[in-house]
Parts: structure tokens; C-alpha cells; sequence
């Protein structure tokens, strides 16, 4: 059985992962040519991507031990 934090983990990297995929494929290309918005989505797809990464590492170091 795994504990608990290790479930939110991959809780929220299942989250983080179905947003990316939403800005990616649906926000950016609804800005209808808003320049704020069209950055707005794409620092915030920047940002999940980081927040992505880091809960990789994070669920390798605990399902390796």
C-alpha cells in the first residue's frame, strides 16, 4: 500500500497534467488575438510544466524507496 502523501503526488501531477493539456490545446488558441491573455496562458503552461517536472522527481525519489 502507498502513504497517503504519495497518492497526492500523483494526485496532483494527474491535475496539473490535464491543465497543461487544456491550456495547451484549448485556452492559447481561444485568445482570438488577445496579446495579454495569449502571454497569460503561456507563462501559466510554463509554470505547470515546472510544477510538473518537480512532482516527477518528487513520486521517482518515493517509489524508489
Amino acid at each position: 500500500m502507498m502513504d497517503n502523501h504519495v497518492y497526492n503526488l500523483m494526485e496532483q501531477l494527474a491535475t496539473e497534467s490535464k491543465s497543461l493539456w487544456r491550456i495547451k490545446n484549448d485556452y492559447i488558441s481561444d485568445t482570438d488575438g488577445c496579446g495579454e491573455c495569449d502571454d497569460f496562458w503561456k507563462d501559466l503552461a510554463e509554470d505547470k510544466e515546472e510544477h510538473i517536472e518537480k512532482l516527477e522527481e518528487m513520486l521517482k525519489e518515493h517509489m524508489s524507496n
